[in-house]
């Protein structure tokens, strides 16, 4: 009798320790899906931080070509006028000769 009694006892503490074991195993798994789940965020914002400074670079070195593609047409622009202004007066001088007969 004295042994069914102990061998009962030690079923139910193994049950309690599969129990208690299985508990844990459930907690340790929940809380590494919460690591995961707060290294996903992280890497998400570091990936959004990372993609808006090479947005911001991009969009200053943009900028800069801008710059310097307005300031090449203007210098164009401005050797163009000087070439044919010469030449607007003296077609200038023509017509008026031609229409004043």
């Amino acid at each position: 009798m004295e042994l069914i009694k102990k061998i009962k006892q030690a079923e139910a503490e193994a049950q309690k320790i599969i129990e208690e074991a299985r508990a844990e195993a459930t907690e340790q798994a929940e809380a590494a899906g919460h690591k995961r789940q707060e290294y996903l965020e992280a890497a998400k914002h570091e990936r959004s931080k990372a993609i808006e400074a090479a947005v911001a670079k991009v969009r200053c070195e943009a900028q800069a070509e801008i710059e310097d593609l307005k300031a090449q047409a203007a210098e164009k622009r401005h050797q163009l006028q000087e070439s044919v202004a010469d030449k607007k007066a003296a077609a200038a001088d023509k017509v008026m000769d031609y229409l004043r007969g």
